[in-house]
């Protein structure tokens, strides 16, 4: 059994709307895994002086997800001890809290 999620994005080109397409697959498919279509939902162009400046599509782009590991222990990501070490390297310490002293009268 395999499951789809589908999410909107917007692509701009210069050149065509077939351009746009195509670099809104290329950007989509950087940072999505198992991409395996899209339909196009919305074309516009800018204009500027009566010339069309670009071509914008909005697109819905379907990828597959992947099956997660069973098990609870395979559900919670671990960080490598290294990237553990640095990370708390990185965490900024906080201020030492001074004794607040009653005052006198």
């Amino acid at each position: 059994m395999s499951v789809a999620r589908v999410t909107e994005i917007t692509s701009q080109s210069g050149r065509s709307f077939e351009d746009a397409i195509r670099q809104g697959i290329r950007r989509a498919n950087q940072t999505l895994r198992n991409v395996s279509g899209a339909w196009v939902k919305e074309q516009q162009v800018a204009v500027e002086d009566g010339r069309i400046t670009g071509y914008r599509v909005n697109m819905l782009v379907t990828f597959i997800l992947e099956d997660a590991p069973s098990g609870r222990a395979a559900a919670a990501p671990t960080m490598a001890p290294a990237k553990k070490a640095a990370a708390k390297k990185a965490a900024p310490k906080k201020a030492a809290r001074k004794k607040k002293t009653p005052r006198r009268r």
